[in-house]
């Protein structure tokens, strides 16, 4: 009986001490809303990275990670904030997340940086963000959309679209990014007929678009989400024949929007976030070889994410949450040894040494000193059924 107490004493403390190992790692993400057709190639691309760096025996020598989801729900921000303090509650070094620019700076205000945890959003991109007072715990992958606002708005000019009425989702990130891109597409000498808002969640957005067609316009640019109301504009504009051409901003790219639509949009173009350099072709095939597609909006950013996450840790030696936000800029950024996807345990063994890295990742990262991504775009339109990359701008 003796022996038997002993042997189950030493199972429970092995298994104990497995358990007391893993490092929590949360995972915000509006799994349902506005992007829910985006978000678990998201999450997959960011758990790929946290797997990457457990399997590499690694990480603060040999610590796994244990990811842990939560709903942002994208658009409400109080569902968005106690999502974020069950994660916090339970013990997360860090979260990967959140996504869409509401949440993700009601998160990061309310819960992240009053409870000294390091947040990196892969595609909240309001330049609201830009002077969040964030204490140095908020990073993202993406790029700004007063950078991004710009870039949509030279392809218009390139598309030789002459005048364009706008719509925009009635949130922070529709409202900063349709304010930039009425100001740089104005500034090429191209007519902005009305800028209107428009609400997520309706059943029928008839009424807006019968005001966005009584302005006019060569092109309706829909600045929103593609599974609500970004959708529902482009619905009742082909239901009207108000429109049969649409300009995207990066929340309305993706597959879900093409398969709904088809040929109705071969004449639509947009722009995301995004890379045709070296990384993003090592990414696309760590992702296959792992089981992620990796073809979708932010995929590169959410693998990106996570790995800075995983690599401040060991720049650092430990999973402290202050110690993770003190490191994440230097293994972000140059000088040191370029690090791309499939490369995590090349940059831990590196970083256990004293070495220093350049983690390039799959979206050539580089962070400027609010500790975000300088970004490149990439130009988009459907061909063959797809969103199809025209160039990096």
């Amino acid at each position: 009986m003796r022996k038997l107490f002993i042997a189950a004493f030493m199972f429970v403390s092995i298994f104990g001490t497995k358990v007391m190992a893993d490092i929590k790692m949360g995972i915000i993400l509006g799994f349902t809303g506005p992007i829910e057709s985006l978000t678990p190639a998201m999450a997959a691309s960011a758990e790929l990275a946290f797997k990457e760096a457990s399997d590499s025996g690694s990480l603060l020598g040999g610590k796994k990670i244990e990811p842990v989801r939560a709903d942002s729900t994208c658009v409400d921000s109080a569902a968005a904030t106690a999502a974020a303090e069950g994660l916090i509650s339970g013990g997360v070094a860090a979260i990967m997340g959140a996504d869409c620019s509401g949440v993700t700076g009601a998160i990061a205000t309310n819960v992240a940086v009053p409870n000294g945890v390091v947040m990196i959003s892969p595609s909240a991109t309001s330049p609201g963000l830009t002077t969040l007072d964030d204490k140095g715990y908020f990073f993202r992958t993406a790029p700004s959309d007063a950078r991004g606002g710009q870039i949509l708005a030279d392809i218009t000019k390139d598309r030789k679209v002459k005048s364009v009425a706008i719509t925009y989702t009635n949130n922070d990130y529709g409202k900063g990014l349709a304010d930039v891109y009425k100001a740089a597409v104005e500034a090429h000498g191209i007519k902005v007929t009305t800028v209107t808002a428009h609400e997520d969640g309706k059943a029928d957005y008839s009424s807006e678009v019968a005001t966005l067609a009584s302005a006019g316009g060569d092109a309706v640019a829909v600045i929103g989400y593609l599974d609500q109301g970004g959708k529902g504009i482009i619905q009742a504009s082909l239901d009207s024949g108000a429109f049969d051409r649409f300009i995207l901003s990066d929340g309305m790219i993706g597959q879900s929007l093409v398969d709904a639509f088809g040929k109705d949009l071969s004449k639509s173009f947009g722009s995301l976030p995004g890379s045709t350099g070296k990384g993003a072709g090592i990414f696309a095939d760590v992702a296959k070889a792992g089981g992620v597609e990796a073809s979708g909006p932010y995929t590169g950013e959410s693998y990106d994410a996570a790995a800075l996450i995983v690599l401040a840790m060991q720049a650092g030696n430990s999973a402290d949450r202050a110690s993770i936000a003190k490191n994440v800029m230097d293994v972000a950024n140059a000088p040191g040894t370029k690090i791309y996807p499939g490369e995590l345990k090349k940059g831990l063994d590196l970083l256990a040494k004293g070495k220093k890295i350049n983690y390039e990742g799959a979206t050539g990262v580089t962070f400027t000193d609010v500790g975000e991504a300088e970004g490149s775009f990439l130009e988009q339109e459907v061909k063959g059924g797809k969103f199809k990359t025209k160039k990096q701008r």
